[in-house]
């Protein structure tokens, strides 16, 4: 659904780019200023990531997490407009079926499960994918359907996910989940009520606590990433410290989602920072990758 969606999306965006360069032409104006037209319809997307990042820098980050300089912002903002081009343009509309599930007979590493996050599909992981690939890891990246429905809608399809990857390696696997799939990730753990099923869980700009932006959400999934929400009380209480230890969670002091910074940390986990890095650009970020590689040989 999701890859349909921002085909649509992506299509539609080209379309107003060529039809401002037409009337612009139309009414006799220089090919530059048609050019400069079709530029600000495709980077639209700019400005709706400025507005998040000022709204980042008003508040503040939480306790014991240094604020973000101007300087940091801006170049956050700057890596962020291009990732967000190459995963809401490219990867996720066209390329989610890039690379299959790998799940090799008789392997002996430790499998990945590979969580997307809100607006996402499996096609934020195509670089992961390859890598792990290459490496030899099993992986299994899934789509969480419905994309606009309930977190714990998600829980039957990890857990199918988490079956296969047992069945293939005899191994519990790691879970890695971006932004919201690691609220997924917990819920499904709440219902699992077996931890031994999972050897560890990373998450990469998860809003643990919530996230200040999901004030302005209207679907049933980003309405339960608002701070203090009950959705998300209950699902801490249903958790013990023995839960949280099998957490590693990266966030950013310039995470423009998942703000302010300390809801994407879980007390009695590992809570790892990571500065000058907006929310997309954590996916890619090589030291995560390479802490999850080690973790398949243990």
């Amino acid at each position: 659904m999701m890859a349909r969606l921002q085909q649509s999306w992506s299509i539609g965006v080209l379309a107003l780019a060529i039809a401002a360069m037409w009337i612009t032409q139309e009414h006799g104006l220089p090919l530059w200023l048609s050019l400069a037209a079709a530029l600000l319809v495709l980077n639209l997307h700019a400005l709706a990531l400025a507005c998040e990042f000022v709204w980042l820098r008003r508040i503040e980050p939480g306790a014991g997490v240094p604020k973000p300089s101007l300087v940091a912002l801006c170049r956050a903002w700057a890596g962020e407009v291009v990732t967000g081009v190459r995963v809401f343009g490219w990867r996720q509309p066209f390329r989610s079926r890039l690379f299959e599930d790998y799940l090799p007979a008789g392997s002996r590493r430790r499998g990945v499960l590979l969580l997307h996050g809100f607006v996402c599909n499996r096609g934020l992981w195509n670089p992961w994918m390859r890598r792990l690939r290459l490496a030899g890891a099993p992986f299994v990246a899934i789509d969480l359907e419905p994309a606009f429905g309930s977190i714990d809608q998600y829980v039957a399809s990890i857990d199918a996910a988490v079956s296969r990857l047992e069945k293939a390696t005899s191994l519990p696997p790691i879970i890695v989940a971006h932004s919201m799939g690691g609220l997924a990730a917990r819920a499904w753990l709440r219902q699992s009520r077996d931890q031994s099923r999972v050897h560890s869980v990373v998450t990469i700009g998860t809003p643990h606590a919530g996230t200040w932006l999901a004030r302005f959400a209207l679907t049933p999934n980003g309405r339960q990433m608002r701070e203090g929400n009950v959705w998300l009380r209950e699902l801490h209480r249903g958790e013990t410290a023995s839960t949280h230890s099998l957490f590693t969670c990266y966030f950013g002091h310039c995470d423009n989602i998942v703000f302010p910074a300390g809801n994407a940390v879980l007390g009695g986990a590992t809570n790892l920072h990571v500065p000058g890095i907006a929310h997309l650009q954590l996916a890619y970020h090589e030291p995560i990758f390479d802490d999850v590689l080690k973790r398949t040989r243990t």
